[in-house]
């Protein structure tokens, strides 16, 4: 089993930055893949950016350019450095992983993202 634990979340103005960090603890062999999703009020989840084991990333075209996604294999640990952040991306945020030869997704808790305007 993996447990996520994310923090960084909270309330900022719009054009503001925040980082979420994420780490993963228990049997965290094999990571592959490591990105951040969102969900906000009556929407449905949808993936905000990604980094593959080999490094490469996605982002989702609302967040390009203003969002990095990065990770730390040694420490277990993807970051989502947000910036110039708007009211719609305002929403709670998970952090997911993978594993090579592991049919399983696992999730954080969540953590809110709150721009006001």
């Amino acid at each position: 089993q993996v447990q996520l634990v994310e923090s960084g979340g909270g309330l900022v103005q719009a054009g503001g930055s925040l980082r979420l960090s994420c780490a993963a603890t228990g049997s965290t062999n094999n990571i592959n893949d490591m990105g951040w999703f969102r969900q906000a009020p009556g929407m449905q989840r949808e993936l905000v950016a990604s980094t593959s084991r080999g490094g490469s990333a996605f982002y989702a075209d609302s967040v390009k350019g203003r969002f990095t996604i990065s990770r730390d294999n040694d420490k277990k640990s993807v970051y989502l450095q947000m910036n110039s952040l708007k009211p719609d991306d305002t929403a709670v945020y998970y952090c997911h992983i993978n594993r090579r030869f592991d049919i399983r997704d696992y999730w954080g808790q969540g953590t809110q993202v709150t721009v006001s305007s």
